[in-house]
């Protein structure tokens, strides 16, 4: 299942984040809030009606609106009485807390957070936990003692590895390459950075390429430019860039699209198909990755809705229906998988809006 959703969100800008959860979005039309009575009980199970709140990295991120759009999708289909989006304008690790506290307060079921930081966010979710609230982890866990489940696009791992196999194709098995991230502490990005490191040392098949930088550009657009541009003043030999950020990723290609580097230096890494479609028709990009970034979203508001239920605890084997996208297994560590990544080139993806 693919779902596509218009970028443009209703109320989202700057007036969403005046430092207070008054300021919150109202997702898809529905109606109460965070707020509402039977919120403020925490954790009512199935009765009464149950509010969820996403809490993304940051707001105003052309990826974080696809997740959302399907996080929308799945709190409807899931039976939730209101849905909110709040959260930090920046990614810094401390950002977040703030909002985690004002829905704890709120009485709010269920908090669905994609952590800038899997610690700093921890004793914020604790006390959320504590009222009675559900918490799930989506697109970048938090330490697993905060919350109830993560829901995952993929297995890490392979995340990891498709754009190290990809950059190594398109390098064609030698040379100098760079990462360029997005913020030091993201867990997500840091795991799949630390599986292509971990096989770059063990496997003789990327003997001759050669990590010589990582760099974070904060998933800012201006920062993730001047970061690629920087990557290639310092390293004149540089073959390619893996950038396992939306953000980044399509600020690199737009600084190599227009230099001296096109065609010369290899990109791939993590891409949403309607941002990087430009640059794989002006071959500046050959091919990179991605899931549908929707169906996270949409599979973590039915993990919500089940724990709130009390339909699952998130023990391993627990199993829940996640609406089109049918039964989720939790897996070790609380883990629930979303769905294998796809390849996308010029082949493809016209076949994708999102």
């Amino acid at each position: 299942m693919l779902f596509t959703r218009n970028k443009s969100r209703r109320g989202r800008g700057a007036a969403i984040v005046a430092f207070t959860a008054s300021t919150a979005l109202f997702l898809g039309g529905c109606g109460g809030g965070g707020g509402s009575e039977a919120g403020a009980e925490g954790g009512s199970g199935a009765e009464g009606e149950q509010t969820i709140t996403f809490i993304p990295k940051q707001l105003n991120n052309p990826y974080t609106d696809v997740v959302l759009g399907g996080g929308e999708t799945g709190a409807s289909e899931a039976g939730f009485s209101a849905s909110e989006v709040v959260g930090p304008l920046d990614a810094s690790a401390s950002s977040q807390v703030s909002f985690i506290n004002a829905e704890t307060q709120a009485g709010t079921n269920v908090i669905v957070i994609a952590a800038n930081d899997p610690d700093a966010v921890g004793p914020a979710l604790q006390e959320a936990r504590d009222a009675g609230a559900k918490i799930v982890a989506f697109d970048s866990d938090t330490n697993p003692d905060f919350r109830d489940l993560f829901v995952s696009q993929v297995n890490a791992k392979d995340v990891g590895l498709i754009q190290l196999e990809l950059i190594s194709e398109q390098i064609g098995g030698a040379g100098d390459i760079a990462i360029l991230s997005a913020t030091a502490n993201a867990t997500n990005q840091n795991e799949w950075i630390k599986f292509m490191e971990e096989e770059l040392a063990s496997n003789p098949d990327y003997a001759d390429i050669n990590l010589v930088a990582k760099v974070y550009g904060d998933d800012d657009d201006t920062k993730s430019f001047q970061e690629a541009q920087g990557l290639l003043q310092a390293y004149p030999d540089l073959k390619g860039i893996i950038s396992p950020t939306t953000v980044g990723i399509a600020a690199t290609a737009r600084y190599l699209s227009t230099s001296e580097y096109k065609g010369e230096v290899a990109l791939t890494g993590l891409g949403l198909p309607n941002e990087m479609r430009p640059f794989v028709e002006d071959e500046t990009v050959s091919e990179f990755a991605l899931w549908d970034p929707a169906q996270l979203g949409y599979v973590a508001a039915f993990a919500g809705k089940a724990l709130a239920d009390g339909d699952i605890t998130g023990e391993v084997g627990d199993t829940f229906e996640a609406g089109e996208m049918g039964e989720r297994t939790v897996e070790e560590g609380g883990l629930v998988i979303v769905g294998p990544p796809t390849i996308f080139n010029a082949d493809n993806i016209d076949e994708y809006d999102f």
